[in-house]
This record gives C-alpha cells, structure tokens and sequence, in this order.
C-alpha cells in the first residue's frame, strides 16, 4: 500500500472513531486506551517518511560495505570475497505499519578503511597455488673440484720409427740392443703396452700420419704403386677402395701442421732426390697426393744428412721431424750384407748417431720430445705376433678375419701389428720409468701429437674408445698445471 493511500485509510479510521465518541491518535488511528490523553501505541509505529529513510539508510550502508570489501579483495590478489553475515530481507508494506520504530534517527554510517573489514572473509573455493619455478642446479662443494691436468708446452717432436720389431726384441730383457734397450730407456719412459694398428709396416706408418686404416696393397707394402679407387671418403674419414696411394682430400698430420703455420720434414736414410717414391724407401710420405702434389714438399721431404744442419738452430728446426732409417738399419730380419747384424740390433748404429745429435739441440732443450717405436712387430718367423690393441676397429678395405672368441681386456690375439712398446726422451717425462698401466697404439700417439698442437684428430685417431696421453705419460712434476674443474664422470676420460 502506498503512502497515499495509507493517509486516507487512516483518515476514514479517525472520522469512524469521532463518531462513536473515542478520540484516535492523529496518523495512525489507534483509540486512546490510557488515562493519560497520548497515542502510546502510535509512538512506536514509524510514519511512511521514517520508513522510507530507514530503508534508504539500510541501503547506503550496502553500498559503503560493498566498496569496502571490494576494496579488500584487490588488495588480496583475489576476484571474489564472500559475506558470512545474512542480508535482512527488504521490508514489506504490510510489516511496516507494525514494525517499532528506531530509537534513534538512523545516521550515514562512517567509511571503511580501505584495507580492513570487521566482517569476516571467507576463502576462495579453490585457490590455484602458481607453478614452481624449477629448482636451481645445485652447486658441487669446493672439495668435488679437482687439480686439472694440462698438455705440457712442447715445442718439438722428434719421431723415430723402426721396421719391425717387437717389444722384447726392443726393449725386453733379452733384447739384442743394449744402447735402446738400456742405455736409452734408462733415460726415459717406456710404453710397455704399446700396439701397432694393422699388419705390414707401410700400413702402419700410413696410419701413424693419417689415422687411415690400410687397403689390401697398403698392407703388402704397396708392390705396385696405384691410386686408391675409387678413393670414396667414408663419413668416418676414411678412403675407401683399393690401391696405395692416397687422394689430395686425404687429411694428413703434415697438412694440419702446415695450415696453422707450423713445420714439418722427413728425414730419410738413403734417399737420392726428395719427394719422390724411391724402390726400397720407407718412406709414408709420398703415399700421399695432398704431399706430393705440392711444391713444398720438395723442401720438407729430405735426405737424413740434412737433419744436423737443422738441428743447430731452435727456429730451423721443424715442429714434427719424422726421422726414417733405411732397410740396413731398421731392424730386419734380412742383413743388408753378408754377417750384418739383423734385428734391433741392426738399428744400434743409427739410433746412437741420431739421438745425441737431437739431445744435444737447441729445440730439443727447449721443450722437445723423442719419441721411439717400431712399425710393426714381426709377423712371420718362429714367433710372429698378430695382436691388436685398443679397440681396432673393423677396416672397411680389408676381407673380414675370421676371429676366435676374443678374450676380455683391450688385446686381441689378431688383426693387428703386434706389441712394439714406444719410448719416450723429454724433461716432461721421468726419467728410467715404465708404464705398465696405459694401453696405446699407433692412433693414440698420432691423437696425442695433435692435441699437443691443438689439431683435430684424424681418422681413427678420433675414435672415443683411444686414450691419448695425459700425467700418466707426461709423470714429470713440470709437466702439470693446476686448475679448477669438476672430475670426469667413472668409466670416462675428461
């Protein structure tokens, strides 16, 4: 009903109650009951206009609390906030003729603070924690890190390769060869386990500058000399096909001395004109057309009596000198003339010629190495030795072995160039020492020789299974430098 018409009503109620003789209360129409001439019951019943305001009050007070928990919400980081308290339900026009009135007008309630709410705040129903970040790698503890092992700073690399010897002929205690089996040893450090690749010597001294494994005719000493063909380039470096003499993309050990500026010779007993395939030459060199094709080679491919010239001054001498005796003095077994000695013993003369002429050189002193091996161990005779060592792998130009079951360990009875031991002369390595613990082959020297120089392995010299030399071979105290570093995983070379 609305406030009109709540007058007239009450109008009508009031001239009803003249009429009788009872006087009404002015507004509401109640008949006076007391004694006392006031409406008592008319005083708590609130007139249309103090209804009105009383809602709009109720109203306002909504909104205020509205603003405030809203503003409470944002500054909690959430997009709802409910009420526990129950909202009154709206007053009906019915309930307000009986409803008391307020003691006190209703007054604007106060603003909020922006931040607080005296009314509790019920959490969201689901909160969504927000992803973790992932964890930081943790950090090892000083003592996880340990000393670095470095290459030692050589400048120089002498390397003598004899024919076919094996390691007892060279180096054993019933040796034949006293000066290189003691005198010489006794001066530096022996490999003891230390393989050729391949069968045949030129193979192995193919491989030894290369990291090429042989072909059928590498491995019969080149008998007639051919190109390899078709002279394709496996994906693991190697030229496939048959033949001897190796295509100019052939990477070589001299080649990747020459692209960064440093030098090479070979240094050939008995050689009449340099550079050229001479019947009877062991010489590796000219088995390689990125060699021979070149101009250079003329200078760097000489005769063995140019070595003493080089080696009077440190700059005249090359960064590799690969020094080759002659059939008479490398240690085989036929004798170059009648009651000439054969064997290791064949090679004393020119070893006690050439290894004090290098000791005796500036480059030497100044960081040089020697390095001493044999192509290969004999393979035929009384007791030949077919082993192989280090993980060989299968050549691609070479009929399949048929192998027994291998034994376990890194030796294999066949398919390789035998035990020939290498020795080591230098102020990076102790001197009168063996090591009996490393195994090595004709790769592992070609891969240390270019780590030495910061060069890329070659061929198989990049096979992960090899192990270059580290302080196990370079044991003197000078040949390390400390640094910080976590250790290699076990199983693994660093």
């Amino acid at each position: 009903m609305t406030a009109p018409a709540a007058e007239d009503e009450n109008r009508k109620k009031s001239g009803a109650s003249e009429k009788s003789g009872a006087r009404a209360c002015a507004g509401c129409g109640v008949p006076l009951t007391g004694k006392r001439d006031e409406c008592l019951e008319c005083r708590f019943m609130p007139s249309p206009w103090a209804a009105a305001v009383a809602v709009m009050g109720m109203l306002t007070l909504g909104v205020l609390l509205g603003s405030a928990t809203s503003q409470v919400a944002q500054s909690a980081g959430l997009t709802s906030i409910l009420l526990e308290a129950s909202p009154k339900p709206a007053p009906q026009a019915e309930s307000v003729a009986s409803a008391p009135p307020s003691p006190t007008p209703a007054s604007e309630p106060a603003p909020l603070p922006a931040t607080t709410s005296s009314l509790p705040i019920a959490p969201p129903a689901a909160a969504v924690p927000p992803a973790a970040e992932p964890a930081p790698e943790p950090t090892p503890p000083p003592e996880f890190f340990e000393e670095e092992e470095t290459l030692p700073p050589v400048k120089h690399v002498f390397l003598v390769v004899l024919g076919e010897n094996s390691f007892e002929e060279a180096f054993g205690a019933t040796s034949p060869a006293p000066y290189l089996s003691r005198t010489l040893a006794a001066k530096g450090e022996l490999l003891s386990n230390f393989y050729g690749v391949t069968k045949g010597a030129l193979a192995n001294q193919i491989a030894l500058l290369s990291g090429q494994g042989p072909t059928v005719e590498t491995a019969a000493g080149c008998p007639v000399p051919a190109d390899i063909l078709p002279g394709t380039i496996s994906p693991a470096g190697q030229v496939e096909g048959a033949g001897c003499i190796y295509p100019a993309a052939t990477a070589t050990l001299p080649g990747q001395l020459a692209e960064k500026k440093l030098t090479w010779k070979a240094y050939v007993e008995g050689r009449l004109a340099p550079c050229v395939r001479e019947e009877g030459s062991r010489d590796p060199f000219v088995y390689f057309h990125s060699l021979t094709d070149n101009p250079a080679c003329a200078k760097s491919d000489v005769s063995l009596e140019q070595l003493a010239a080089d080696l009077k001054v440190a700059t005249k001498t090359p960064t590799l000198s690969y020094i080759v005796p002659s059939n008479c003095h490398d240690g085989g077994e036929l004798p170059c003339a009648e009651g000439a000695p054969v064997g290791a013993l064949e090679a004393e003369p020119f070893l006690q010629q050439v290894v004090p002429e290098i000791e005796a050189s500036p480059a030497y002193k100044e960081g040089g190495l020697i390095a001493i091996t044999s192509a290969q161990a004999r393979q035929t005779g009384p007791t030949p030795d077919l082993s192989s060592c280090c993980s060989s792998p299968a050549y691609p130009n070479l009929p399949p072995e048929a192998v027994a079951a291998a034994p376990p360990g890194p030796v294999k009875p066949t398919g390789g160039g035998g035990r020939v031991g290498l020795l080591l002369l230098s102020s990076f390595v102790a001197p009168g020492t063996v090591n009996e613990s490393g195994y090595f082959n004709h790769f592992s020297l070609l891969r240390s020789i270019e780590e030495l120089f910061e060069l890329t392995p070659l061929g198989y010299a990049a096979e992960e299974a090899l192990t270059p030399f580290d302080s196990s071979v370079y044991n003197a105290e000078t040949s390390t430098v400390s640094a910080a570093r976590p250790p290699a995983l076990p199983g693994l070379r660093g």
